[in-house]
C-alpha cells in the first residue's frame, strides 16, 4: 500500500474516495453488471484526472500537452485501481471465516 502511495499525487487521493462511492453506489442500483464496475471507475478516474492536470498544467508545447495526456491517464488507473483495493480491503475485512 505504501509503494502505492509513492505514485499518486496527493492531490488526487480524494478521487479514490470518490470512485469508491460511485461503484457503490452503481452495484446499489444494479444500474450495470457487477463486471464492468471497474471499467468504469476506471473512465471516470481517467477523465476526473485529465480535467485536474490539465487544469494545473501550463502546456505550452506538445511534449508537454504529451506528458499531461499520460500523468492524466496514468494516475487515473492508480485511483481507481486504489479504489477497488479499498473496496475489496472492506469486504474481505466483513468476512467470516
Amino acid at each position: 500500500m505504501e509503494q502505492i502511495m509513492n505514485y499518486v499525487k496527493p492531490e488526487l487521493l480524494i478521487l479514490t474516495v470518490v470512485l469508491y462511492f460511485v461503484g457503490v453506489g452503481l452495484k446499489k442500483a444494479q444500474a450495470v453488471k457487477d463486471k464492468y464496475i471497474p471499467m468504469i471507475n476506471g473512465a471516470i478516474g481517467i477523465g476526473l484526472c485529465m480535467i485536474w492536470v490539465f487544469a494545473t498544467c501550463s502546456c505550452g508545447t506538445r511534449q508537454d500537452i504529451a506528458m499531461a495526456a499520460f500523468t492524466a491517464v496514468t494516475q487515473g488507473i492508480l485511483v481507481a485501481g486504489l479504489s477497488i483495493y479499498v473496496n475489496q480491503v472492506i469486504k474481505q475485512t466483513r468476512k467470516e471465516e
